[in-house]
């Protein structure tokens, strides 16, 4: 899979734009929690941070957007793909700021093998949120599956710079590098 829209996912994941500089209280604790992630070494303290950036990206002014993203959610968990994306298709037209459902969206088309389509969603996601360390890991898992492997690795340590107490993207990176080294010559 090499294309202009590859490229620029590849762009926005290693080159993470700055975030801009927070401007309401939501914004505020985001960076308050990402700090915290990146400078604790007590798992718990980064588990409660990173379940916090999940419940933030999820939530919503608007609490009927926020239902919606819920079934789309729902939908999803329960692989019924065509529901998820009419209820996802929707609220993306009503609210194409919202983070949270472009990454769904993302993931819902990565599970139906739609990589391109998954692709063109995580750039989004990443225009929206730099630091949406579960998008840079599905830029990587789509990586993986297309064989670009030095791409995959790439991302998984971006992702761990942002977040570096995910189990997951550590054993991927760890067995990516272990690749690379037998590789060599």
């Amino acid at each position: 899979m090499r294309s202009e829209l590859f490229d620029r996912a590849l762009r926005l994941v290693v080159g993470r734009p700055p975030v801009p500089v927070p401007r309401t209280l939501t914004e505020r604790r985001l960076a308050d929690l990402f700090s915290t992630l990146a400078s604790t070494d007590d798992l718990v303290v980064a588990g409660e941070a990173e379940d916090e950036i999940w419940a933030l990206w999820t939530s919503h002014d608007d609490d009927d957007l926020e239902q919606r993203l819920d079934r789309a959610i729902h939908h999803i968990a329960a692989r019924e793909f065509e529901s998820a994306g009419r209820l996802l298709d929707a609220l993306l037209h009503d609210r194409d700021d919202y983070v949270e459902a472009w990454n769904k969206r993302a993931t819902l088309y990565f599970l139906m093998e739609r990589d391109r389509d998954s692709v063109a969603d995580i750039v989004r996601t990443l225009e929206l949120e730099p630091r949406h360390f579960g998008a840079i890991c599905g830029f990587a898992q789509i990586c993986l599956r297309h064989g670009r492997r030095a791409e995959a690795l790439a991302a998984f340590e971006s992702a761990l710079a942002i977040n570096p107490h995910m189990p997951g993207p550590r054993s991927a990176v760890d067995a990516l590098n272990t690749e690379f080294r037998s590789t060599a010559h």
